[in-house]
C-alpha cells in the first residue's frame, strides 16, 4: 500500500472511530428510489427546500439542518428551522424556485410541482405519508442518502427500534384494551391500517374505527353514538392543538362522562403534531401510549 492510499485508509478509519458526520464519508452522485421514481442526485445539495413537516423533523435529527435554506408554513419543529410561507399541501413551484434549491423534499404529488420543477432541473424526492413504521424508516433513510447523511440516518432509525422495542416490552401482557383514536371532533379516526393505527397495534390495541371503514378508507367519520356504543378503555385526542380538546371537554360531551377511558381517566391528549407525523418523534407517541395501556393492565 502506498503512503498516500494507507493515510487515506487511516483518515477513513479515525472518522468511522470517532463518529464523524456521515457526509464526509458520503459519494454522489446518489440514485434514489422515491415515491416519484428513480432520482438521481449529482451532488451533496446545499440548498434544501423542504415542504413536509415530517421530513423536517427528520433533517435536523440526522444533521443536515445546516443545508435546508427553506420549509414550508406548517414546519414548526424544531424551532430553528426557516419556516416560510410555503405551502406544503398546495405547493407552488414558482415560489419553491425563487429559493433556487438544488433539492426539494416534499409528501405531496399533487398539483404540478413536480413535472415543474423537473423542467428546471431541480430534482424533487416525494416521500408521502407512510402507512407504517417500516414505511417510515426506509423514507428516514432515504432523506439521509439525498442529503449525504446515510450513516447518520441508520444510527437514528437503529436508535428509534431501540427504544420503541424497550417501550413495548416495558407493557404488561393482560386483556384486550379498545381504543378511539379522534383527529377532531366531528370524529373523524384512523383504522389499524394506518400509520396511527400501527401504533396502537404494537399493544396489541383494538381499533374500535376498523368496522367503520369503508370502500378504502382509512380515517373514517364516526359518530358520537357508535364511540358510546363501542365504549373504549382508551380514548386519544390528537386534536388538542387544532380543535382544543381536553379531557375536560370530552366529558362536558353528552353520555361520555360514562365512558370506561372518561371515568378510568385515561382520556390522553396528544400533541396533534406528534401523533400525526412520521419523523423521529415516533418514539414519543409510542412513549405516551404505552404509558397509558400499562396503567390500564396495571
Amino acid at each position: 500500500m502506498s503512503r498516500r492510499a494507507l493515510a487515506g485508509a487511516l483518515l477513513v478509519a479515525t472518522a468511522l472511530a470517532c463518529g464523524a458526520p456521515s457526509a464526509a464519508l458520503a459519494k454522489f452522485p446518489v440514485t434514489i428510489d422515491a415515491a416519484n421514481g428513480h432520482v438521481t442526485i449529482a451532488k451533496r445539495p446545499s440548498r434544501i427546500v423542504v415542504l413536509s413537516p415530517t421530513n423536517t423533523e427528520t433533517l435536523f435529527a440526522i444533521g443536515a439542518g445546516r443545508q435546508v435554506i427553506a420549509v414550508d408554513d406548517q414546519s414548526n419543529y424544531p424551532s430553528s428551522a426557516p419556516r416560510t410561507k410555503l405551502s406544503s399541501y398546495k405547493p407552488n413551484a414558482e415560489a419553491v424556485a425563487r429559493y433556487k434549491p438544488d433539492l426539494v423534499i416534499t409528501s405531496t404529488s399533487s398539483g404540478k410541482l413536480i413535472p415543474a420543477l423537473g423542467k428546471l432541473h431541480i430534482p424533487v424526492l416525494l416521500e408521502p405519508s407512510a402507512t407504517h413504521i417500516g414505511g417510515a424508516y426506509a423514507q428516514m433513510a432515504q432523506v439521509g442518502a439525498a442529503t449525504g447523511h446515510l450513516g447518520a440516518a441508520r444510527r437514528l432509525v437503529a436508535r428509534m427500534k431501540r427504544q420503541i422495542g424497550q417501550l413495548v416490552a416495558s407493557v404488561p401482557k393482560g386483556r384486550q384494551l379498545s381504543v378511539y383514536h379522534e383527529i377532531s371532533p366531528d370524529f373523524y379516526s384512523a383504522t389499524s391500517k394506518t400509520f396511527i393505527g400501527r401504533v396502537y397495534s404494537l399493544f396489541g390495541l383494538r381499533n374500535i374505527a376498523d368496522k367503520a371503514a369503508k370502500a378504502g378508507n382509512q380515517y373514517p367519520q364516526l359518530s358520537g353514538e357508535y364511540v358510546l356504543a363501542s365504549n373504549p378503555d382508551i380514548v386519544v385526542l390528537s386534536d388538542t392543538k387544532c380543535c382544543k380538546q381536553s379531557p375536560a371537554t370530552v366529558k362536558q360531551r353528552p353520555g361520555w362522562s360514562g365512558l370506561s377511558a372518561v371515568s378510568s381517566g385515561r382520556v390522553l391528549a396528544v400533541n396533534d403534531d406528534i401523533a400525526s407525523r412520521w419523523g423521529p418523534r415516533i418514539v414519543d407517541f409510542v412513549r405516551i401510549v404505552a404509558r397509558a395501556v400499562r396503567a390500564a393492565r396495571a
